[in-house]
């Protein structure tokens, strides 16, 4: 292959960041935008529609246990495209759905298809990119997840308009038909490893080994990655309380109309496209550490912003600062974990610090709706995230520099 050659593993990287546009930005986005139609239609309390967040990442958690093993006998794509034919299974239920019970069944199922499709996507990205490369193209596959986010935030109030009481029913059938379409696609185009095309893995061997296969000289790999997996806990029990709850917040607490609070979301969105493509590059040269720690201070301001109560320009502020570094956590994971593991026990790792992401996000929304129900506020509950943000900033200090060699 030429230098100047298109190389396939960049169609891997576009078939990627389809699986997360469905698995995470439609799949689980899509939810705090559903809320205030499911609790109107079916008369749900707030502390609920939490246990429902709480669900769909209890299955999320039961999946990342399983999917190493899975992957072995699967392969990524066949595990890719399960887990999304799942997610359109359980989405189309979902309209369907006529009580609580139900919806909390279906939403699990739905988060155990996102947790398999999202951890096979980032086998996929070990496998085609070499380290040069990695923060790179992990950068672009989280974009899926901002423009799920922009579709859903512009969709779903013109369902809501166009069907009344139903839009929520008619916009979970949408995202099933969406999910389905994503899975034939996806079908189509990936490819296990560059092996299957005749190629290498894209990126520079030079100056690392010239057999990536093999774990790097990390002193104490198990710290490492009980000290990423505190990180992407703090992550997951964060940016999902905000995901989850600052859309009804700026209906209920702060009087936005719902076409407004959905711009506003939309907007996280659009500023969320650039989070992966700037701080997954940004990490590839100022280090994995560096990167996190710039990452969840920027994560900090957001929060704080979001529990000040300082009126719409600091919910201007809050969703810029959310919507910029949105996926670049995840971005840098899918990096560090093969940095420090390399490819070959690559999905090891990711199941277990995604597995620590998902005890997160099953904190983080229970938590969060409690606090709600006896405060009466959603400030507490940002304050809080805040806290902890900032608390993981230090504890990122802690990593140790991946060897290159």
């Amino acid at each position: 292959m030429t230098k100047n050659s298109f190389h396939y593993g960049w169609l891997i990287v576009v078939a990627a960041a389809l699986t997360l546009f469905t698995c995470l930005g439609l799949a689980r986005f899509a939810f705090g935008m559903l809320v205030p139609g499911m609790r109107d239609g079916l008369a749900l309390a707030y502390d609920q529609i939490g246990y429902m967040g709480t669900g769909n990442f209890i299955g999320y958690l039961v999946s990342v246990a399983l999917t190493p093993t899975l992957l072995k006998k699967l392969r990524p794509r066949l595990a890719i495209v399960f887990g999304l034919l799942l997610i359109a299974v359980t989405l189309a239920g979902m309209a369907w759905a006529g009580s609580f019970s139900q919806l909390l069944f279906l939403y699990a199922l739905t988060g155990s298809g996102s947790g398999l499709a999202n951890i096979a996507s980032m086998v996929l990205i070990a496998q085609w990119f070499r380290r040069e490369k990695r923060g790179r193209a992990a950068g672009i596959m989280v974009l899926g997840n901002g423009v799920g986010i922009i579709l859903a935030g512009l969709l779903i109030p013109y369902l809501n308009r166009s069907f009344g009481t139903s839009g929520w029913r008619v916009s979970w059938g949408l995202l099933a038909g969406t999910a389905f379409v994503v899975a034939l696609v996806v079908a189509w185009i990936v490819r296990n490893s560059p092996e299957e095309k005749g190629l290498e893995p894209l990126g520079a061997a030079a100056p690392f080994s010239a057999d990536e296969l093999s774990a790097p000289d990390v002193t104490s790999p198990g710290r490492v990655l009980l000290t990423l997996g505190g990180l992407y806990l703090a992550f997951g029990a964060t940016y999902m309380v905000y995901g989850s709850f600052v859309v009804i917040s700026m209906i209920e607490e702060h009087g936005f109309s719902e076409t407004i609070a959905g711009q506003f979301w939309s907007w996280v969105g659009f500023f969320s496209l650039f989070s992966g493509i700037i701080f997954g590059p940004l990490s590839d040269r100022i280090g994995r550490k560096g990167g996190l720690m710039v990452v969840f201070a920027i994560q900090t301001l957001a929060y704080l912003f979001a529990g000040s109560g300082f009126g719409t320009w600091a919910l201007l502020l809050s969703v810029f600062f959310y919507g910029i570094v949105a996926w670049s956590i995840p971005a840098i994971m899918t990096a560090a974990v093969t940095d420090y593991l390399g490819v070959a026990k690559a999905a090891g790792g990711f199941s277990l610090i995604t597995f620590f992401f998902a005890g997160g996000q099953v904190v983080g929304p229970a938590v969060a709706g409690v606090i709600r129900e006896h405060s009466g506020s959603f400030s507490p509950a940002f304050l809080l995230s805040a806290v902890v943000t900032s608390a993981a900033v230090l504890f990122a200090l802690t990593l140790p520099t991946p060897p290159r060699h």
